[in-house]
């Protein structure tokens, strides 16, 4: 199929082997430029602590979530900052939730309780909650959150928060629980491969995301954009769409210390990792068409460029040429990840990251194919 794209419509003239040479050089100099202008941002980034001291609103909406809030929300009161209230927007639940949030509400004052009664109806997603969350919120600065995470330290409010003496918005880290099994590295991975982009473009000021899981910015510039008004009817896009149309050069600020990082439960059945990430993507065609550019590029100068590479050792290619190009690839991969996938806390995964890469870039593929077919409009399947 390669060897006909090649030969056909890109470099009629040349050899197979010649295109395939041709077409590595080009991907590896796509993929060079993006660590050396974006990833390399990440790479040098130390986080220095800023002396803030306002009252923090944490935002949680949580459907059929008792189990995770047992676990998780006590951690999140109890965390180690002067002034802050949590708010708990009960969707609709129908597992004992509110049982529990009333029982706990009377023991922390600085846990409000938001109710969605069963009998109101809005669209899917948890835009319609988070907007009631927000509405109550008494402070300004908003730090918002899941149900199903768990701050990595008691200084999580504080040091997420601190980026606001300077930023309107703070992107924040959400990892996954390290366990065994191939789906769970699939999904650390992934989650590393979205956050080393958003991140990294974000300190480019070209923010186009943050992860809904650990996320903050203020009140004020929520309803200066009047919410999600221009997405409500999509049931992402509380992180992604919303941030693109608030975000500007200068008022974000990127939060990668380890003590800032939220940590999550992995999904541990792939029909669900496959829907939830079929979900997310749904999206991208929302998205400004110079993020659809840059987030369009980089994973095809990926594919074809292992592409490229796999066709030059099925036509023996000067060995030279392949493997100049291959550790070209790799040292590059190896040293602008080395740091990072420290500080991201998934360095468990450096050794053999190419291998992931690899896998990750399929798998993207066989995502998009579907939702061509097909897209996700529950929220949940």
């Amino acid at each position: 199929m390669l060897s006909i794209l090649l030969k056909t419509y890109i470099i009629p003239t040349l050899s197979i082997e010649e295109s395939s040479l041709i077409l590595a050089v080009i991907s590896l100099i796509i993929l060079l430029i993006y660590s050396l202008y974006f990833f390399t941002k990440l790479f040098l980034l130390n986080n220095k602590e800023e002396s803030f001291n306002k009252p923090i609103s944490i935002v949680i909406c949580a459907k059929n979530e008792l189990e995770n809030l047992r676990k998780n929300l006590p951690n999140i009161l109890s965390q180690n900052y002067f002034n802050f209230e949590v708010i708990v927007v009960n969707d609709q639940s129908i597992d004992g939730s509110k049982i529990y949030l009333d029982e706990i509400a009377k023991k922390h004052l600085n846990l409000v309780v938001v109710e969605i009664d069963d009998f109101v109806t809005h669209n899917p997603g948890k835009k319609f909650a988070l907007t009631l969350g927000i509405k109550t919120a008494k402070h300004e600065y908003l730090l918002l959150t899941d149900a199903d995470c768990i701050p990595n330290s008691k200084n999580w409010i504080k040091k997420m928060c601190s980026s606001f003496i300077k930023s309107d918005i703070v992107l924040g880290y959400g990892s996954y629980n390290k366990k065994k099994g191939l789906l769970n590295k699939l999904i650390r991975f992934d989650t590393y491969n979205v956050a080393q982009q958003y991140l990294s473009y974000a300190l480019r000021s070209q923010t186009y995301m943050g992860v809904g899981r650990n996320l903050a910015y203020k009140k004020s510039l929520f309803f200066n954009n009047k919410g999600f008004a221009n997405h409500i009817h999509i049931p992402s896009g509380d992180d992604d769409l919303f941030i693109q149309e608030v975000a500007n050069s200068t008022n974000v600020s990127v939060e990668i210390s380890e003590e800032s990082h939220t940590i999550s439960e992995v999904i541990e059945n792939w029909n669900d990792w496959i829907y939830q990430k079929r979900r997310h993507i749904s999206t991208a065609p929302h998205y400004k068409f110079k993020f659809k550019v840059l987030l369009a590029l980089y994973p095809y100068a990926q594919l074809f460029f292992w592409l490229s590479i796999i066709m030059m050792l099925i036509f023996k290619t000067k060995p030279v040429y392949t493997l100049t190009l291959l550790f070209v690839k790799l040292i590059t991969s190896y040293i602008i990840n080395y740091k990072t996938m420290k500080k991201l806390r998934i360095f468990d995964l450096y050794w053999i990251h190419p291998i992931y890469e690899i896998t990750h870039i399929v798998l993207q593929g066989f995502f998009v194919l579907l939702n061509l077919f097909k897209k996700p409009y529950k929220w949940s399947k």
